[in-house]
């Protein structure tokens, strides 16, 4: 388990295969999927699935693993680095900010539904939730300087959906809204 923990605890906020846990930390594929549900209902994980309407070019059946508490991360890895010493500062952030978005949803029973959406050209969207058919689209970004924008190719499957950069000087539009 904690093998398995650390494994996931290094690829927080990319995409996740059992098949190659299972080799990292010496499991079959069915004990770290056992083991994953475990730790979703001990609410120490969570996955994320992929967005997808069924378009040829979108992944299906992908995940990426977050952790409720960084610090639970940090702990796994052995790295309590200051944010300015730190390499993994991107994917921290948005672990972070996904799972305080995560917490507020079901603290205030709100069911909107969340994803991350990739396609087949690795273009990437980091989280999208969807609430009473509207999709709205964030790119999570540490640095505030760094410029994003929605992918064409998403931009013309999902014309109406809204499209947001969170940073660290914005991230309240994504937690308190």
């Amino acid at each position: 388990m904690t093998k398995l923990l650390q494994a996931l605890a290094y690829q927080v906020g990319a995409e996740v295969s059992y098949n190659e846990l299972s080799q990292l930390c010496g499991l079959d594929a069915k004990t770290v999927a056992s083991y994953i549900s475990i730790l979703e209902q001990a609410y120490i994980i969570f996955r994320l699935g992929t967005f997808s309407r069924n378009l040829r070019n979108e992944l299906k059946n992908s995940r990426k693993i977050h952790f409720y508490d960084n610090g639970i991360r940090n702990a796994l890895i052995g790295n309590f680095s200051q944010v300015e010493n730190r390499t993994d500062v991107g994917a921290l952030f948005e672990n972070y900010a996904i799972a305080e978005r995560m917490k507020r949803k079901k603290y205030l029973m709100d069911y909107a539904r969340s994803w991350f959406w990739r396609n087949t050209n690795k273009q990437e969207i980091d989280y999208i939730e969807e609430k009473d058919g509207k999709i709205h689209a964030y790119e999570l970004k540490w640095n505030p300087k760094r410029k994003a924008s929605a992918p064409l190719s998403f931009r013309n499957a999902y014309p109406d959906a809204d499209f947001t950069v969170i940073n660290r000087d914005n991230i309240e539009d994504l937690l308190l809204y």
